[in-house]
Formats: C-alpha cells, sequence, structure tokens
C-alpha cells in the first residue's frame, strides 16, 4: 500500500508536517536534506562503502541501542548521528546520549494511545529535552498501512516507524536504510543488536506486516536497501 492510501490529512496536518520536517532540516548537514539515511540496530559485516554512504548523508536517523564505529576498528555504521528515536523502555548504549547536545532526539509514543504514563526514566540526562512523535501523524497513520487494529495494543517497530517519518517528511529524498533485519528475518523472535544483548520481540508488533511493507517502498523507488 501507498503512503497517501492510508495517510489522509486532518485539519492542520499539513502544517504540523511542516513544522516537523524543519525541525529535522535544522540538524541536516548544510539545513538541507537530499539524502537520508536511516540506521537499524541489526548488526552488520564491515563496509568501508557503507560506513562512508551513511556519514555522507545529509541526514543520518538512528534509534534506541545503536552503533558507532570505533576509533581504530573496521568501518560498518559510520559515526555521522543527527536524529535519535528513543522509547521508554530503550536499553542505552554507550552511544544513545554521547554528544547528544548536538542531536535532535525524538520519543516515540505509541504506548500513549493506550497506557503508556509520563514519567521520564531515572536515567535521562537531566538538561535534556525531547520531542515526541506525534501519534496522529505518524504513529496512527502507519498503523492502517500495517493493517493493525486501532483498538488494540500493536504498533510498529521503531526502526519501521523511524522510515516512514522519512518517507512521509522527505519525499523527494533519496532515502535509503540498512541494519534491518526484518527485511530478511520477520519470523524471529529475538532482535541481535549491533550493540548489547539480543532482546526478545514483544507481542506488540507484526513483523512480517513491517518487512511486506517495507519491501513494497523499496520496490517503488520510495526508499533504497543497503546491505
Amino acid at each position: 500500500m501507498h503512503l497517501a492510501e492510508a495517510a489522509p490529512e486532518q485539519a492542520g496536518a499539513p502544517g504540523q508536517l511542516d513544522v516537523f520536517r524543519d525541525l529535522l532540516v535544522a540538524y541536516a548537514r548544510g539545513q538541507r536534506v537530499e539524502t537520508v539515511t536511516v540506521v537499524g540496530n541489526a548488526p552488520l559485516p564491515p563496509s568501508a562503502q557503507r560506513a562512508e554512504l551513511i556519514d555522507d548523508s545529509d541526514l543520518v536517523l538512528r534509534m534506541t541501542t545503536f552503533a558507532l564505529d570505533e576509533p581504530g576498528a573496521e568501518p560498518a555504521y559510520g559515526r555521522k548521528t543527527d536524529v535519535v528515536v528513543l522509547h521508554r523502555g530503550v536499553l542505552v548504549s554507550p552511544h544513545t546520549f554521547a554528544d547528544y547536545k548536538s542531536r535532535l532526539y525524538l520519543l516515540a509514543e505509541p504506548g500513549r494511545l493506550h497506557w503508556e504514563t509520563e514519567i521520564i526514566p531515572d536515567w535521562w540526562p537531566d538538561d535534556m529535552g525531547f520531542v515526541p512523535i506525534p501519534n496522529r501523524l505518524f504513529v496512527q497513520p502507519l498503523g492502517r498501512l500495517l493493517g493493525l487494529d486501532p483498538e488494540q495494543a500493536i504498533w510498529a517497530t521503531t526502526g519501521t516507524l523511524v522510515v516512514y517519518l522519512a518517507v512521509r517528511l522527505f519525499p523527494a529524498a533519496k532515502i535509503r536504510i540498512t541494519g534491518f533485519s526484518i527485511l530478511d528475518r520477520p519470523e524471529q523472535t529475538t532482535f541481535a543488536h549491533a550493540w548489547g544483548e539480543d532482546v526478545n520481540v514483544t507481542g506488540d508488533h507484526r513483523l512480517h506486516a513491517e518487512s511486506a511493507l517495507l519491501r513494497s517502498w523499496s520496490d517503488t523507488g520510495e526508499i533504497e536497501l543497503i546491505a
């Protein structure tokens, strides 16, 4: 399904999208966005070409427990990080809040549609704010694309939400994604992370639907898959 089929604009939505887009552009290289790379958390083999492609992007989005190339190690993940998307249950890696004053932090809160509280975790930096990702503009339309029941506590993984965010905000940009294990293994019950231990796939996700949607966007040229 194409984005436009599940994202009807409600009153005021276009202006809100413009504000959200401008916020991300402010953190992009040269305040322009012609290339975007979304880096998922799956382990990646070394690749200097991939790392260079990531770091040469105008805007790089990472999420939750992400990894960066360590000094002296073979390049794989790159180091450029402009936007970080978190949720309240994130396991913090050494990179999550490093150099946080130079990044934009977005908070995914799909659970707020059902039961999530407003409590900020006690490990959150005292002097750092965040910008919530609006459920009405992003989480709910993505849920419709995935065929999810809006009355149930079911929503996309943070990775797919970040890709949707990029595609919706920057339709004219070249959008690349890498580090998404669900593309080839939607049947998995645990996520292997580039940093830290494996985590269980929780019952609020439908990985087969997400994998199919990402594949469809690749087929239509809305995103490019990078190995």
